[in-house]
């Protein structure tokens, strides 16, 4: 029963980087086994597949933190979610360069404006002296 007490070990991995990002290839070696074989016997021992299983993990502890009432929904899901965390930074740098964008488009479209208004004065001025 040697492998029940690797796929205990396995589990403790598995509590401790709920926070994480858990690597499968690192509970393989807990486990004395690859990351697939560990997969398919998580799945025979539990009824259920690990990447269920730590998904609910993720969800019950959420649910506990929420129901504490001091935390942030988005502070909640960035802490069990690494997924969130790296989209919430590709999302400021889209607002950041398309900020950019919009601030570069605005100073071209004054500096036209300006130049419009420079050229109309001249034409003006020289439609003045002509006459």
């Amino acid at each position: 029963m040697e492998w029940v007490e690797k796929l205990n070990q396995s589990m403790d991995y598995i509590e401790e980087h709920l926070t994480d990002e858990i690597d499968y290839a690192q509970l393989g070696r807990i486990a004395c086994c690859s990351a697939y074989h560990m997969q398919r016997m998580f799945t025979y021992m539990a009824g259920i597949t690990l990447a269920e299983y730590i998904r609910r993990r993720k969800m019950s502890l959420a649910a506990v933190d929420l129901q504490g009432g001091n935390e942030k929904i988005i502070d909640v899901a960035e802490k069990y979610s690494p997924e969130i965390q790296k989209a919430k930074k590709q999302a400021i740098d889209i607002i950041k360069s398309s900020k950019y964008k919009i601030e570069m488009e605005y100073k071209n479209f004054l500096d036209n404006i300006k130049a419009q208004k420079l050229a109309n004065a001249k034409n003006i001025e020289t439609d003045v002296y002509n006459m």
